[in-house]
């Protein structure tokens, strides 16, 4: 363990007590940890051959047409970056898909980035993990 001072003004160290008790971490050193873990996997992640981890979830008007199929086509081309795909029907109108993919960054992020421009996507979000054990 390394032993670090942190000053923060008055406004953010009471915005981390807050989130302190609503995560109900065990301490300040504990959360500022988790963010500082966070924030590491993610500033690793933008290293374009590190391997990654991690979920790109999909919000999207099934009506929109040719959408299924080029997304379809898509997840097809990205052989190797896709474990796992979960659909779920959320109203008439709007699906949810979670894709679990790992593989290179770069890769990774290229796939999720193509995903997102595809005409009726609504949003999609790429949240990452490490694949690498401290």
């Amino acid at each position: 363990m390394v032993r670090v001072s942190v000053s923060l003004p008055e406004e953010l160290a009471q915005g981390l007590d807050e989130m302190l008790k609503a995560k109900g971490a065990a301490s300040r050193s504990a959360l500022v940890a988790d963010l500082v873990r966070e924030a590491t996997v993610e500033h690793q992640s933008r290293r374009g051959r590190r391997a990654i981890a991690g979920t790109i979830t999909l919000v999207y008007d099934h009506h929109q047409r040719n959408l299924q199929s080029k997304l379809t086509d898509i997840q097809h081309g990205a052989e190797g970056l896709i474990v796992s795909v979960m659909h779920v029907h959320l109203n008439h109108h709007d699906c949810l898909e979670v894709l679990v993919v790992r593989g290179v960054a770069r890769k990774v992020r290229a796939l999720a980035d193509q995903l997102a421009a595809v005409r009726g996507v609504r949003h999609a979000k790429l949240t990452i993990t490490t694949t690498e054990r401290r």
